[in-house]
């Protein structure tokens, strides 16, 4: 007996902590439905403040792991619009940016070129409709485009085409925005 109990007592610490599972209230999108939820915890430090003015610019150059995803930078400007929106943050107070080159090219296609290219409809395309919808300014490098030779013609109408994505982030970044890599 004394040994089953001190095996008991030496395997339980090693349970993955998924064993006690918490009871955490579902996350919430109200912003970006496709994007992460947020789920409120109370009593935490640093909680979205309703009074504070959020600026990010978010660099986008990494693709999806899949077609079937949201581009990695999209997927955290949702989630984090939806934090916002979940406390109760006006989207006004949200100045977001989402700067596209790179691997990330491929997510702004329009749907008809993504499909062509991909054999699916592009994901990330409701997901840009919504931000521009929300005040999320969106550009893509011209850069970039003129050297992976992209037409600007078969990329989402919801996306700017901007002279260079550095140069766009060094803009914003001087204006006080946050810069945000993905």
């Amino acid at each position: 007996m004394w040994k089953s109990l001190f095996l008991l007592v030496a395997i339980v610490p090693l349970l993955p902590a998924s064993a006690v599972s918490a009871p955490w209230p579902a996350p919430a999108s109200p912003v970006i439905a496709e994007a992460d939820g947020y789920v409120a915890i109370p009593h935490v430090a640093k909680a979205p403040d309703r009074k504070r003015m959020y600026r990010a610019v978010f660099d986008a150059t990494q693709g999806a792991d899949t077609p079937e995803q949201l581009l990695p930078a999209l997927n955290m400007a949702g989630s984090e619009l939806n934090a916002l929106g979940a406390a109760g943050v006006p989207l006004g107070n949200a100045k977001f940016v989402v700067i596209f080159h790179g691997a990330a090219l491929d997510g702004i296609l329009d749907d008809a070129h993504y499909k062509a290219k991909f054999g699916v409809s592009n994901p990330n395309q409701k997901v840009l409709t919504a931000m521009k919808k929300a005040g999320v300014e969106l550009f893509v490098c011209g850069q970039n485009l003129a050297y992976a030779k992209v037409d600007p013609a078969t990329l989402s109408p919801d996306v700017t085409v901007a002279s260079d994505a550095l140069l766009v982030s060094m803009e914003y970044q001087n204006a006080g925005y946050a810069l945000m890599s993905f």
